[in-house]
């Protein structure tokens, strides 16, 4: 292929002769300015050759202001040894995400939605939805593409109790930030933003406590103090470490004494997967009085009924999570032969290392032992043979 030339020719236009100045374009082609008189067309000839001796065949393309903006550039991005062109290859994703981003509270809507449409849990949804408004709230009008992982820590830092005021513990900052990672690698998936700010922020440092559990004289008191209603409720939490929430939704057809087996259903579980919980020997004593062939284990009233069983049975400190973390300290203390892995199916967990990190070495054989000891009279009042236990 013939290159153009730089050169000056004569032409004819409507029959009127002009002077025609033709010099190459980047790529195919060529580009021509006409003149009327020969000395303005020999002076831009001669512009030419020198821009082109210069600047070469590509440098012909810019005018002196492309060519000083391109020179300022280069000589910012040297001491970096980056070229123009690299920075444009880095820019370019902000600029295509800037394009099609969101706001914080559009981003929030619409995870909650796909979240939801992709059959996550109630619990899941509701945790989401109400650390993700708090999130848009701070952020609002703020598109996604703009916030950065020094917003993000400034914000986590920030979150305090709304009735205390005091800042928020290392666990429940850590929590926010879990929603946060979620939320962003949807917006990155997406093309909202061009990476997950999150995942460069900091992550508090949450201090191992030992998980509060109720003592074996307790937990008979509990029982012998519960009303007859309350019964299967508090001995499947302390015996079998099924979640309140899963408790909440239990039913009695799902209690299968025969089989010895507690059916927790995907759409009752946390981990919205389905799993079976065996019933120990005291607890399939403690449930046999109570059994049905359906309905509610739980009774709607059960909290007022709890917190009344617990005055009564002079329980001063109640644990979070109080009877699902003595099942499996007492489990895991007495049951060794079953080993953390059985457990870890037991309570729904998906690997036993969480259980070896909580719950080992909390109690001592001999209590646990005391614990899977308990059980109702053979007249069917909640009385604990602790004494025989012993």
């Amino acid at each position: 292929m013939r290159k153009t030339a730089t050169k000056l020719t004569k032409v004819k236009i409507n029959g009127r002769r002009f002077y025609c100045v033709t010099w190459p374009k980047i790529g195919r082609g060529r580009n021509r300015q006409f003149f009327k008189t020969k000395s303005d067309a020999d002076t831009f000839l001669e512009q030419k050759l020198i821009e082109q001796e210069n600047f070469g065949t590509a440098g012909l393309a810019f005018d002196e202001k492309q060519r000083a903006e391109y020179l300022e550039c280069r000589d910012q991005l040297r001491p970096f040894n980056v070229t123009l062109r690299d920075a444009v290859k880095f820019y370019l994703p902000y600029l295509k995400a800037t394009n099609r981003t969101c706001t914080a509270a559009q981003l929030a809507e619409e995870v909650v939605k796909v979240k939801k449409s992709d059959g996550a849990s109630e619990r899941y949804i509701g945790d989401l939805r109400s650390r993700l408004k708090q999130f848009a709230k701070s952020f609002d009008g703020k598109s996604v593409a703009e916030i950065t992982s020094t917003d993000i820590d400034s914000w986590l830092r920030s979150l305090s109790d709304s009735d205390t005021g005091k800042l928020l513990a290392a666990t429940t900052r850590n929590n926010f930030r879990r929603v946060l990672m979620v939320a962003f690698n949807f917006a990155r998936d997406r093309g909202y933003c061009v990476d997950n700010p999150v995942g460069k922020s900091a992550k508090a440092k949450a201090i191992d406590t030992v998980p509060g559990i109720l003592t074996v004289e307790e937990t008979s008191r509990l029982l012998e103090n519960a009303p007859e209603k309350l019964v299967p409720y508090i001995a499947i939490g302390a015996f079998a470490g099924i979640r309140r929430a899963e408790l909440e939704r239990l039913d009695w057809k799902e209690v299968d004494l025969q089989s010895r087996l507690i059916e927790v259903t995907a759409s009752k579980a946390k981990s919205a997967r389905r799993r079976f919980v065996k019933i120990k020997p005291n607890l399939l004593l403690w449930l046999k009085p109570y059994a049905q062939s359906r309905g509610a284990v739980t009774p709607s009233d059960y909290c007022e009924l709890l917190d009344k069983a617990r005055e009564d049975a002079s329980i001063k400190t109640w644990p979070n999570n109080a009877l699902r973390h003595g099942f499996a300290s007492y489990y895991l203390a007495h049951f060794k032969k079953a080993g953390a892995a059985e457990l870890a199916l037991e309570l729904g967990h998906t690997n036993s290392n969480l259980v070896f990190q909580n719950y080992r070495q909390i109690v001592r054989p001999k209590e646990a032992k005391r614990y899977w000891s308990l059980i109702p009279t053979a007249t069917g009042r909640k009385i604990v043979r602790l004494a025989q236990a012993a």
